[in-house]
């Protein structure tokens, strides 16, 4: 079988370059912490307080800048801070739940842009053929893991693109439930 693996991707959010430089200061440029499983992505030293009617939590900036602000949450998360966040794929914000950005220089509020991520395995164009799937195909991925927690993620949704590595995304509260830990992989079963 064709296996590939299943990450944590614990709250975090992207930043345009203008948010960036009313938080930390003008010609604010992200500094690198770590390199992420997907080209190009990286883990910054940067942190901010994201703001909801009920009360804050402190998330990390992934970088590069993009071209729009965006939050992304567990359910668990949103609901402790008081935010109604929509289930979306990555950059999906329009529409979406707003918040509050504190930062050490300044402060941003976001009319739109909070979201818990839609679960998704990125893949190349050489991997989806491999793997016999489309670009936006919903697939079900059974986790491989000795626990003796059997999990299927349901409503999965594959990501192609030449810029990708091969890798699914769960958020922390799917990853607890399925008893993820340390390195998990994940097959398509559907």
């Amino acid at each position: 079988m064709n296996n590939f693996v299943i990450e944590t991707s614990a709250r975090h959010l992207h930043v345009t370059q203008e948010t960036l430089e009313i938080l930390f200061g003008k010609g604010f440029e992200l500094e690198v912490k770590k390199p992420l499983s997907q080209p190009g992505q990286f883990a910054t030293n940067q942190k901010v307080e994201v703001v909801g009617p009920k009360s804050s939590l402190k998330c990390s900036i992934l970088g590069p800048v993009r071209p729009e602000d965006q939050v992304e949450l567990s359910f668990t998360d949103a609901r402790t801070i008081g935010i109604v966040a929509p289930i979306r794929e990555s950059g999906d914000v329009k529409g979406s739940a707003p918040c509050k950005l504190v930062g050490p220089c300044g402060e941003v509020e976001l009319s739109e842009g909070v979201i818990i991520a839609k679960r998704h395995v990125h893949m190349t164009p050489e991997d989806a053929e491999k793997f016999g799937v489309a670009n936006g195909q919903i697939v079900k991925v059974e986790v491989e893991q000795e626990t003796g927690r059997k999990v299927i993620f349901g409503d999965t949704v594959v990501r192609v693109s030449s810029k990708y590595a091969l890798a699914m995304h769960i958020d922390t509260d799917e990853a607890n439930a399925a008893c993820c830990a340390g390195e998990i992989t994940g097959v398509i079963v559907g």
